[in-house]
C-alpha cells in the first residue's frame, strides 16, 4: 500500500500527458462523412474553437465538413500530436500500429470491445493493442473512453462545452458523466482546467491523471467519478500526494454488488469492497460524495470557499421551518451556529419586525423581508460585519423574476464588500433563475439547506485534515 513512483518516472509522465493536452494537431481517425456518433468529436474541436490542425481520416471521403480528408494516418503530410481512434475494435489494432509508426504522441480509443467483454479474445486485443503502442513510444488513453477536454488549449470530446477555462481538474471512467458535467457546470460556476474521460485505461491510469493533474499548476481542485482501480498502490499513492496539495473529490462506485456487476460490464474495472474504500479514505484524505447532484456541490463549494474555512455558522431564513432544518443539519454535522453578538442584535432590531421573528442564531426575518429584499440585505451585512461569524447561510428569494434579479445582486453586492463566505439556499417551489449570477459573483448555490452544510462540512474536514498533515506526505 506504500509504492512510490520514482521521480524521474514521474516527471516523464507528466511530460507526456502534458504533451496530449498539448496537442496543436488532431487526426480523427474514422469520422464519418453523415451526422453519427463519430462525427461529435470533429464537431466538438471546431466547436471549441481548436486553432491547431484537424485531420479527419475516412478512405471513402475526400472533404468533410470543409477539411481535407485522408484515406489514412500515413497519407497525412504534417505532424500529428493526438489521434481519436473511432474504428470497429477488429480495425483498431492496425490503426495503432500506423499512428505509433507515424511518430503520433497519444490516441484516444473511444472504440469499445475489448477487455469489458469479458472475453478472452477481448483481454488479448486490447495487450495487442498496448504492445503497440508502447513499440512506438505512444500512449492510449481508453478504450471506451471520450479523451481530452481542455479550454485553454480547444481540445473537446463534446460540443457545447464551456470555453472559458478554470481551476477544476477531472477524471472519469464515464465519457457521458464527463460530458454532462462540461455541458452544465457553467451553471454552478464550475470551470474546467483539464478533463479525461479514461475509458477502460489499457494503459494510462487513474492514478497517472491523479498525480498529473496533482502537479498542475492550472490545477487548484481535482473531480473524479471512478469505477474500478487497476493499481491499487499506486492510485493510493498518487491520491495522498494529489490531496496534500490541493482537494481531491471523488464520487466511487462499485462497492456494492450490484454497482461492481454494472461497472464491470462497463469498463471491465475491478471494485473495492467499502471497508477498502473507507480505509483508503482515511488515508488519503480524498473527499467522498455519492451521486451527481453531491459531485457538482462540491466540485461549486471547492471551487468558490476559501481555504480553511471557519466552523461559525449564522444562518438567514425567510420560512421559520427551513431555519430550524438548516440548523439541524448544522448539528448533525458538527457545525456550530455562530453566537451573535449583542451589537448584531442591536443592528438587527430596527429592520427586523418584532413579532413572528428571531433575532438569534437562526435569524428569522419572516416572509415580510421576500417583499422588502433590503431586509435579507441588511442582515447579511450586518452579520458579515460580526467576527464571531465565520459563514453566512441565506435561505430566501424574491417573490418574481425582477426580484430575483434584484436578490442576487443584492446578496453579491454584500459578498463583494467582506468576502465572508455567503451559501444561498433555493426555497423549495420558487425557482431562483439567477442561482448562476450568483455562482459567478463567488455565493455558492444550493437546492438545500442539507445540501449546503454537508458540502461545507467537507471542506472543514478536508482542511483540518490537511493542517494536521501538513508537509508529512
Amino acid at each position: 500500500m506504500n509504492a512510490k513512483i520514482p521521480a524521474e518516472s514521474i516527471q516523464d509522465l507528466t511530460a507526456q500527458i502534458d504533451q496530449l493536452f498539448h496537442a496543436r494537431s488532431v487526426a480523427i481517425v474514422g469520422v464519418p462523412r453523415g451526422m453519427k456518433t463519430g462525427k461529435l468529436f470533429l464537431m466538438a474541436l471546431l466547436d471549441q474553437g481548436f486553432d491547431g490542425r484537424i485531420f479527419p481520416v475516412n478512405p471513402r471521403a475526400k472533404e468533410i465538413d470543409g477539411l481535407k480528408a485522408y484515406p489514412s494516418v500515413t497519407a497525412i503530410d504534417q505532424p500529428v500530436d493526438l489521434a481519436i481512434v473511432l474504428v470497429p475494435s477488429h480495425n483498431a489494432l492496425d490503426v495503432v500500429r500506423e499512428c505509433a509508426a507515424r511518430g503520433v504522441k497519444g490516441a484516444v480509443l473511444f472504440t469499445a470491445g475489448f477487455r469489458e467483454t469479458g472475453t478472452s479474445q477481448g483481454r488479448d486485443l486490447e495487450q495487442e493493442l498496448l504492445q503497440a503502442a508502447r513499440a512506438g513510444n505512444m500512449r492510449l488513453i481508453g478504450p471506451n473512453g471520450m479523451g481530452l477536454y481542455s479550454p485553454q488549449t480547444g481540445l473537446s470530446f463534446f460540443p457545447g462545452m464551456s470555453k472559458e477555462p478554470g481551476p477544476v481538474g477531472m477524471i472519469s471512467h464515464s465519457g457521458s458523466l464527463a460530458n454532462i458535467l462540461g455541458r452544465m457546470a457553467g451553471q454552478r460556476a464550475i470551470r474546467f482546467s483539464k478533463v479525461v474521460s479514461s475509458g477502460n485505461e489499457c494503459d494510462l491510469t487513474a492514478a497517472d491523471f491523479l498525480a498529473y493533474l496533482g502537479n498542475d499548476p492550472d490545477t487548484g481542485l481535482i473531480g473524479a467519478y471512478i469505477e474500478g482501480i487497476k493499481n491499487g498502490p499506486d492510485f493510493i499513492h498518487a491520491l495522498r500526494q494529489a490531496s496534500l496539495k490541493k482537494p481531491v473529490i471523488i464520487w466511487k462506485v462499485g462497492l456494492t454488488a450490484e454497482g461492481s456487476r454494472a461497472s464491470a460490464s462497463h469498463t471491465g474495472a475491478l471494485a473495492a469492497t467499502p471497508e477498502i474504500w473507507q480505509g483508503v479514505l482515511r488515508q488519503t484524505g480524498a473527499i467522498p460524495v455519492v451521486g451527481f447532484e453531491a459531485l457538482v456541490d462540491a466540485l461549486m463549494g471547492f471551487s468558490l470557499l476559501p481555504a480553511n474555512p471557519g466552523n461559525r455558522m449564522a444562518i438567514i431564513s425567510g420560512p421559520g421551518g427551513l431555519a430550524v432544518s438548516a440548523a439541524e443539519a448544522c448539528g448533525r454535522q458538527q457545525i456550530h451556529l455562530a453566537d451573535l453578538s449583542s451589537a448584531t442584535r442591536s443592528e438587527l432590531a430596527p429592520v427586523i419586525a418584532a413579532s413572528g421573528t428571531s433575532l438569534r442564531n437562526p435569524v428569522d426575518v419572516s416572509l415580510e423581508a421576500h417583499f422588502n429584499l433590503d431586509i435579507f440585505f441588511h442582515t447579511a451585512r450586518t452579520l458579515s460585519r460580526d467576527p464571531g461569524v465565520d459563514a453566512i447561510m441565506v435561505i430566501g428569494c424574491g417573490l418574481s423574476p425582477e426580484a430575483n434579479e434584484q436578490y442576487a445582486e443584492g446578496l453579491s453586492q454584500v459578498y463583494r464588500e467582506f468576502k465572508k463566505p455567503i451559501l444561498a439556499v433555493k426555497i423549495p417551489g420558487f425557482e431562483l433563475e439567477y442561482a448562476q449570477r450568483l455562482c459567478e459573483n463567488g455565493i455558492a448555490f444550493f437546492d438545500s439547506a442539507e445540501r449546503a452544510v454537508d458540502t461545507y462540512a467537507l471542506a472543514l474536514h478536508y482542511w483540518a485534515w490537511r493542517g494536521q498533515r501538513s508537509g508529512g506526505a
